[in-house]
């Protein structure tokens, strides 16, 4: 949906040096931490030098998960977490004219995926191990992104477990599962990422969830001058407390930002994580935030949920679109905990009042209370948050 990619870099390492007095090393890659005498060894310009730090800043990120199917290093088979990633898949659909395509896995980049392919005129199927699109979503929820994707011509299969490719002349033909064969001469795989820390498990620095670096608030690890921040970083979630592992862009910025202003002399906390994302299919919007009351329930946490159907804007409007919000909250204090919200455009970006709330350890009493700016092209005098947020009242 972008002509020219140059336009999805943020800072090019001419901006870098030009603009801030940063050198960026592109093609290099440490390979080896000495925590003793404080030093890096690194790979580039066709040899291995070593490099000496005060202080060390562990960003590496998280690579996708790849399982060992038979067939999965054919031509043909794509992950999606670089921007080169993209301009493979891109570059693949030009020259090679692929007429089916499979995509593994329906989380955010799945989902995204699978539009954008329908974007190109491809026949697309999208393929689930679980019962439902959206595993970090309720089930509810999620059968309105299914229609969704249906809606978009996307072959939506849930309960598909992949068990291998079939090859021919080292290019995919079609996904095997344990149910049969899908036709497929481009497959992306989007089963999620891990945090990618060998380096510093090497190393020695303490690992947590996942195998995410262990850090502090302040984002150091437990091993002095060695600072860690986003995908490869475990957090604390803010509503139970207890270690989690987020992998997303607005975390890892966050963290970015106060691990730099900390080793500048700063003493910041980084807050923890509430996982608030946000999608789209086609024209649906999808967000969530906080704990489903599920995951509410396996913290230990006595919670309700409530779900409610309301419209973007007043009903007159012809641009106007249903919307379903839910939000759960404790039951013996009415605190929310976190909501979902799937529909039309303008539904998704009010998941950042129930971020807000969750954040703020408001009540559904106090939701319910705060203004918020109404105006019929925008919404109707009871923003649907606040709706929902009232029938939880009334429910506790």
């Amino acid at each position: 949906m972008v002509d020219n990619t140059e336009e999805l870099i943020a800072r090019t390492p001419e901006e870098f040096q030009s603009r801030l007095g940063i050198a960026v090393r592109t093609h290099h890659e440490v390979v080896q931490i000495d925590r003793s005498r404080q030093r890096v060894a690194v790979q580039g310009n066709g040899g291995t030098r070593w490099e000496s730090y005060d202080e060390l800043v562990i960003a590496t990120g998280s690579v996708p998960l790849v399982p060992a199917w038979p067939g999965v290093d054919s031509d043909g088979i794509f992950t999606v977490k670089t921007l080169a990633d993209g301009r493979a898949i891109r570059d693949y659909i030009e020259q090679q004219h692929p007429r089916h395509a499979v995509v593994v896995g329906a989380g955010y980049i799945g989902l995204e995926m699978a539009e954008n392919l329908r974007h190109w005129g491809i026949e697309t199927t999208l393929l689930e191990q679980n019962g439902q699109v959206m595993p970090t979503m309720d089930a509810d929820m999620a059968e309105f992104v299914c229609d969704a994707l249906e809606g978009l011509g996307v072959r939506v299969h849930l309960q598909e477990e992949v068990v291998g490719f079939d090859v021919y002349r080292g290019r995919v033909q079609a996904v095997q599962t344990r149910h049969g064969s899908v036709p497929g001469d481009l497959v992306v795989l989007g089963l999620g990422v891990r945090p990618q820390t060998t380096l510093a498990q090497e190393a020695g620095i303490p690992l947590g969830v996942k195998n995410a670096i262990r850090v502090t608030p302040y984002l150091m690890t437990e091993v002095p001058h060695v600072w860690a921040v986003g995908d490869a970083t475990q957090t604390l979630h803010q509503v139970t407390g207890l270690p989690s592992y987020v992998a997303l862009a607005t975390v890892a910025n966050k963290q970015g930002r106060i691990a730099g202003m900390n080793l500048s002399g700063a003493s910041i906390a980084f807050p923890g994580v509430l996982g608030t994302a946000i999608t789209r299919v086609g024209s649906t919007e999808v967000a969530r935030t906080g704990l489903t009351w599920a995951e509410a329930s396996a913290a230990g946490i006595q919670a309700i949920e409530t779900r409610i159907q309301a419209e973007t804007k007043l009903g007159y409007f012809e641009d106007v679109s249903p919307m379903t919000v839910k939000i759960v909250a404790e039951i013996a204090s009415g605190r929310i905990l976190g909501g979902q919200i799937v529909g039309g455009s303008g539904s998704g970006k009010r998941i950042d009042t129930i971020a807000t709330a969750v954040s703020a350890k408001m009540t559904a009493t106090q939701v319910v209370d705060l203004d918020l700016a109404y105006a019929p092209p925008f919404s109707d005098v009871w923003d649907p948050v606040q709706i929902a947020a009232r029938t939880l009242v009334s429910k506790i």
